[in-house]
């Protein structure tokens, strides 16, 4: 069972020459770059897209109108595609041969039309509604030249920009209980786009209910993600920790919650980052997963080995490949040598921390044109689709 949020994703593809033009007519000038501008209007929306392609990052933010966001998508090709962590995990384990049931709270032609057949959905919708979410990918070396701004990306990543009622009220369907009688595994996601409080914690306590139904001895997932309002992570967080079994983050996400950057293959930086990160989310087990390695960090680390590479090769074969992979191509990045600097930092941090952390190194990827959207959804994916064949071979 998969939760709890899901959306529809407008991918689109970034032409230089005319984002060079919507800095021209909105004489946008390089100083206005900040990371934290709030998305109020285009104006806003090009700034904000324009500071984080200075510094390679990626985020996920809420803007003021869905007006916006339509009209900057109507201005590049785009794709059309199902996103949010729970939706593209379960496209993700479809590929790999493992149904599952999603909980949706928005239902449209789109979502109907793109839900592979083995992916059973309930939704809390008394209506069909559509609030694409804005999907931006960009290219390492991509150049946007122009007065004073003279951007070239230095590595590739995504943005998301994001006005969507249905997932901000994020409304539970009241059979989610009884379905969740007969889950093994329960992934849970998608309270980071609320914004209400009281809401939230209305969301919360109503969930807490419904999870009394899942039978003894199943699993339960939490996935962090960019919040909106940074606070309610916090909240989220104390109110579902004793009744989760891992809870998985990114680089951006940890980070994050640390206040500080962190050089991912620095043995030191990144012992020192765990020590902070498990004071702070005193979670049964920890999962962090960047670009690049893998980890579980916890007293069962070691029985996350096979399921942290399987949702390295699946979100590696999306980078590579795109949506549209084909099974061959699947099995070519399994059999991919792994970045050796990785390796290196994976056997170290192993032999400084011992049995309380597993670290899988992620793979050398050479591609001129990778897919940065949803690579750590499919990571979950495939992660909890080793975990419910693992189960299902000890049941049989």
């Amino acid at each position: 069972m998969l939760g709890l949020g899901g959306c529809v994703d407008y991918e689109l593809k970034l032409s230089s020459s005319t984002l060079q033009q919507l800095v021209a007519e909105h004489e946008i000038r390089d100083r206005e770059l900040t990371l934290s501008v709030p998305v109020t209007d285009e104006r806003n929306l090009i700034i904000s897209l324009l500071a984080h392609m200075k510094r390679g990052a990626g985020g996920e933010y809420f803007a003021a109108s869905s007006e916006t966001l339509r009209g900057f998508a109507d201005r590049f090709p785009r794709r059309i595609s199902l996103g949010g962590t729970s939706v593209r995990a379960a496209l993700a384990m479809s590929r790999l041969g493992v149904p599952c049931t999603l909980h949706v709270v928005g239902l449209n032609d789109h979502v109907r039309r793109l839900l592979p057949p083995s992916c059973d959905y309930i939704s809390s919708a008394r209506e069909d509604t559509l609030y694409p979410h804005l999907v931006v990918q960009y290219d390492q070396g991509a150049r946007v030249q122009v007065g004073d701004i003279d951007v070239r990306t230095p590595f590739p990543n995504r943005l998301i920009y994001v006005n969507d009622p249905a997932n901000a009220s994020l409304v539970l369907s009241e059979q989610l209980g009884s379905l969740l009688r007969d889950a093994g595994v329960f992934l849970i996601s998608g309270f980071n786009t609320m914004r209400d409080q009281d809401m939230l914690d209305e969301r919360l306590t109503t969930l807490r209910r419904h999870m009394q139904q899942l039978p003894a001895g199943a699993f339960v997932y939490y996935e962090d993600a960019a919040f909106h309002l940074p606070t309610f992570r916090r909240r989220v967080r104390n109110a579902l920790l004793d009744v989760i079994d891992v809870y998985g983050l990114n680089e951006d996400e940890m980070q994050a919650d640390l206040g500080r950057s962190i050089d991912l293959l620095s043995v030191n930086e990144v012992e020192h980052a765990l020590d902070s990160l498990k004071a702070l989310i005193p979670a049964a087990t920890l999962v962090v997963h960047t670009k690049y390695w893998s980890l579980a960090l916890g007293e069962a680390a070691g029985e996350y080995a096979d399921a942290l590479r399987d949702g390295i090769v699946i979100a590696s074969t999306r980078y590579g490949y795109g949506d549209d992979y084909t099974d061959e191509q699947y099995e070519l990045t399994r059999g991919l040598p792994v970045r050796p600097e990785a390796l290196s930092f994976a056997t170290a941090l192993e032999e400084r921390m011992g049995a309380v952390v597993r670290c899988v190194p992620g793979f050398r990827l050479e591609v001129s044109q990778p897919t940065t959207v949803g690579l750590g959804d499919s990571f979950v994916g495939g992660l909890l689709a080793s975990l419910v064949r693992r189960r299902t071979a000890s049941w049989t």
